[in-house]
């Protein structure tokens, strides 16, 4: 994982979240209801805008995004514990929890697919999901520019992806798609989907995460 890219996330996206990001997160956090699942949760861009009544377990695997947003954590109402774990392995149970949430972080999980079935699993029967990603654009000459920049990108980006067809992954991995909205000439995609049945339990993924300590950031 880079050391420089968490210095420079939140002042690199700023420009994005005034345009039109930080609308777009508002209208997916309103959907999030009960105990809710952030992966990804990068510096906390989303904390302060989860209502009083949500419980949030947040994961990131990069300590320096996780260290720096510990002063998002305080301005928020939820209660807000951040874990250190990778989606392909959640720390959790089967059927843990109501609503998973993700923004901008399916473009870098090196296994999109495991990262979906655990999702799956660790999501309750008919639970939501809620995604915010930028994605492989449908039109064929600037889908085309994505597939030629991304392995660029992914050295400049921390291993974020400019051609992932996430919708399409969503849909593979038996969640069924409630709505999606695309934005900015189908770069951004909103994603609600429903969590159908169970999904196989990953019984080493309780073995995977570690707590992070301090800096605002809660411990069991």
């Amino acid at each position: 994982m880079s050391r420089l890219f968490p210095l420079i996330y939140d002042r690199a996206m700023e420009p994005l979240e005034r345009k039109s990001f930080r609308r777009l997160r508002k209208k997916l956090i309103a959907a999030a209801e009960g105990s809710v699942l952030e992966i990804g949760s990068g510096t906390g861009l989303n904390f302060p805008l989860y209502r009083s009544n949500i419980r949030v377990s947040a994961i990131e695997p990069n300590p320096a995004m996780a260290k720096r947003s510990s002063e998002r954590i305080a301005q928020s109402q939820a209660k807000i514990q951040v874990f250190a774990a990778n989606g392909e392995s959640l720390p959790f149970p089967d059927n843990s929890f109501d609503t998973a949430v993700g923004t901008l972080v399916f473009c870098t999980i090196p296994y999109p697919e495991v990262a979906l079935q655990e999702l799956r699993r660790v999501l309750k029967p008919g639970g939501k999901l809620l995604l915010l990603e930028h994605v492989k654009m449908e039109q064929s000459v600037l889908a085309a520019v994505q597939h030629v920049l991304t392995p660029a990108w992914k050295v400049l980006g921390d291993g974020c992806h400019l051609n992932r067809d996430t919708l399409s992954k969503v849909k593979d991995s038996g969640f069924k798609v409630t709505n999606a909205e695309k934005y900015h000439r189908s770069l951004m995609l909103l994603i609600e989907a429903e969590n159908r049945k169970p999904a196989s339990i990953n019984p080493e993924g309780l073995l995977v995460a570690e707590h992070y300590a301090g800096a605002g950031i809660v411990t069991e």
